[in-house]
C-alpha cells in the first residue's frame, strides 16, 4: 500500500467520532449490500447514460425530485462545486451582465463567475459581534436591482447553519413583478425535509437549488444534486452546462449512493433522536460557552438556526480554539468540522447518533473544567489583527473572468497593497475567499494574509514564499 492509502488507513484506525462531513459518518448501515468493487462501472448497456438518461438513472433522478420537491433533479458527480458553476452557465443572454452574489459565498461560486463571465455585484452579510462571523442578512439594506441583473445567487443556510429571510427575498421579486431567477446554494441544508428544520429553498420558490448530499445525508463524498423548478431556467441549457462540466465517465458508485441518500433522507426519526440530545447539550454547556441556538433568530439578520450545526464560541474560556480542538481530539477522540481562533463548529449528519452528541457534551464539560488551568486570558485582545477573517472588504476592479485571463506576475505579499490580485485565496474550510481575483488588495485582507501561519489555504500559490500574483501592468 502506498503512502496515501496508508495515511487514510492510519487515520481510520484511530476511530475518531465524526462531527464533520460526510453525513454518513462511516456507518455501514447506509451501504449494506453495496458492492463497492462490483459497482465501479462505466456507462454500459442497460446502465443508462448520465448526460442523456432514459433508464435507471432517469428513474433514480425522478425519484429524487419527488423526495426533495423539485420538478426535475440532476445527479452531480463532481461535487456541489459543479452545481454552483452550472447555475451561472445555465443563464440565458448574460454577456456583459451582472449577477447578485454574496461576498461570503463558497469559492466554487467565484469559479462559476470565471467560467460564465458574469460580473458580480456583491452583497455583504451582517457580522455577528459575539462570534465575529457573517451569519445573517438585512433584506432592507440589500436593495437588489432586479431589473438590472441576470440572477440573484444566495447561500441558504450558511456554513454555520443560519438562514436569512429567503421567503422575503423571493416575495419581493414577485411583488415587484420581475422574472429574475433566484439561485440557491443549499449545500449544507440537504436534510431540510421536515418541520424539524428550516423550510427548503424549493418550498420557498427558488428556481435552482443545490444540495451537497454528502455533507449531511448519506451519499458518498463528491456526490450532490441540482434541483430545478419553474420556467425561468432553460432546462436544455442547464443540461448542456452540466455536460460541459461533468465527467463523461461518471462513477456509478456515486450515482448509486445518491439514489440511496434520497431514500434514507425520508427517515426523519434519525433526526428526531438527535435533536433531543442536542437540546440536552445546550442545557449542560450553554452557560459556560456562547452557543448558537434558535434564540439567536431575529438578531443580526438571522432568520432561522439549524440545530444540527453546533457552533461553540470558546472566548469565555480565554483560550485559543486550536488548543481546545487538540484537547477534544486527544482526550475524547472528537473531530470537529472547522475552527478559527475562537469558534469551533461541530456538524451532525444523518449518520450521527445521540451517543455521539453525549460524547461531545462530556468533552465540552471537561474542557470547561480544565481550560482555566491553562492560564491564558484575553483572547479577544490577542486577535485584533484577524477580526476581518471571514468578512474582507472587497474592492472589485476586474471581473473574475477578466482577471483569470489577464497576464500576471508575482510580487512580495507585503508590497501588494493597492494592487489588483490575480488569484482567489480562501481559508479552507470554510472555503469563503479572503480575496477574489480581480479585487484590489486592502489593508484588512493584507493584514489577514500577513498573519497567516498554520491555516490551510486554497488558491494561494505563494503561501510558502509569501508572494502573491497580481495583474500585469497594475
Amino acid at each position: 500500500m502506498g503512502d496515501l492509502g496508508e495515511g487514510v488507513s492510519r487515520y481510520h484506525q484511530q476511530g475518531f467520532c465524526s462531527f464533520h462531513t460526510p453525513g454518513h459518518k462511516g456507518r455501514q448501515e447506509f451501504f449494506n449490500n453495496f458492492d463497492f468493487i462490483g459497482y465501479d462501472l462505466t456507462e454500459l448497456p442497460g446502465l443508462d447514460m448520465l448526460h442523456s438518461p432514459s433508464g435507471i438513472i432517469d428513474k433514480a433522478q425522478k425519484q429524487a425530485a419527488e423526495i426533495f420537491g423539485a420538478e426535475e433533479t440532476f445527479f452531480l458527480i463532481n461535487g456541489g462545486t459543479v452545481g454552483n458553476q452550472a447555475m451561472f452557465l445555465a443563464l440565458d443572454n448574460t454577456e456583459g451582465k451582472r449577477v447578485i452574489v454574496e461576498r461570503s459565498s463558497h469559492r466554487s461560486v467565484m469559479s462559476g463567475l470565471v467560467l460564465s463571465g458574469l460580473k458580480p455585484e456583491y452583497v455583504m452579510p451582517i457580522v455577528h459581534p459575539e462570534f465575529n462571523l457573517p451569519l445573517g442578512f438585512n433584506l432592507e439594506r440589500l436593495k437588489i436591482p432586479w431589473q438590472e441583473v441576470a440572477a440573484c445567487h444566495v447561500t441558504y443556510p450558511c456554513y454555520y447553519g443560519t438562514t436569512f429571510d429567503l421567503s422575503g427575498l423571493i416575495a419581493e421579486r414577485t411583488r415587484l413583478g420581475f422574472n429574475t431567477p433566484v439561485l440557491v446554494d443549499q449545500a449544507h441544508g440537504s436534510h431540510y425535509l421536515s418541520a424539524l428544520f428550516p423550510p427548503s429553498a424549493l418550498n420557498l420558490g427558488a428556481d435552482l437549488v443545490l444540495n451537497s448530499a454528502h455533507k449531511t445525508l448519506s451519499a458518498l463524498t463528491q456526490s450532490a444534486m441540482l434541483h430545478v423548478q419553474g420556467s425561468r431556467i432553460s432546462r436544455v441549457r442547464l443540461r448542456q452546462s452540466l455536460e460541459l462540466l461533468q465527467s463523461s465517465s461518471p462513477s456509478y458508485l456515486l450515482l448509486s449512493s445518491l439514489e440511496r441518500a434520497g431514500e434514507f433522507a425520508r427517515d426523519i426519526w434519525r433526526w428526531e433522536c438527535l435533536k433531543e440530545a442536542v437540546e440536552d447539550l445546550h442545557h449542560h454547556v450553554g452557560k459556560d460557552f456562547r452557543t448558537l441556538t434558535s434564540k439567536d433568530a431575529g438578531t443580526y439578520g438571522i432568520h432561522g438556526v439549524d440545530w444540527s450545526k453546533i457552533l461553540i464560541n470558546i472566548s469565555p474560556l480565554g483560550v485559543n480554539a486550536l488548543r481546545c480542538v487538540k484537547y477534544l481530539r486527544e482526550r475524547f477522540g472528537i473531530e470537529p468540522e472547522l475552527w478559527d481562533e475562537e469558534n469551533i463548529l461541530f456538524m451532525l449528519g444523518i449518520g450521527s447518533t445521540p451517543e455521539d452528541v453525549r460524547r461531545l457534551s462530556k468533552g465540552l464539560e471537561s474542557l470547561r473544567n480544565t481550560a482555566p488551568s491553562w492560564g491564558l486570558t484575553g483572547l479577544r485582545n490577542q486577535r485584533k489583527e484577524t477580526e476581518e477573517l471571514n468578512l474582507p472588504s472587497p474592492e472589485p476592479i476586474l471581473s473574475p473572468r477578466d482577471a483569470f485571463m489577464a497576464r500576471k506576475r508575482k510580487i512580495p505579499l507585503k508590497e501588494s497593497l493597492g494592487h489588483i490580485i490575480g488569484e482567489t485565496i480562501s481559508p479552507y474550510p470554510p472555503g469563503i475567499p479572503a480575496v477574489v481575483m480581480g479585487e484590489k488588495m486592502t489593508h484588512d485582507v493584507l493584514s489577514l494574509l500577513l498573519s497567516a501561519k498554520e491555516r490551510r489555504w486554497q488558491g494561494w500559490d505563494g503561501f510558502e514564499s509569501q508572494t502573491i500574483s497580481i495583474i500585469e501592468g497594475d
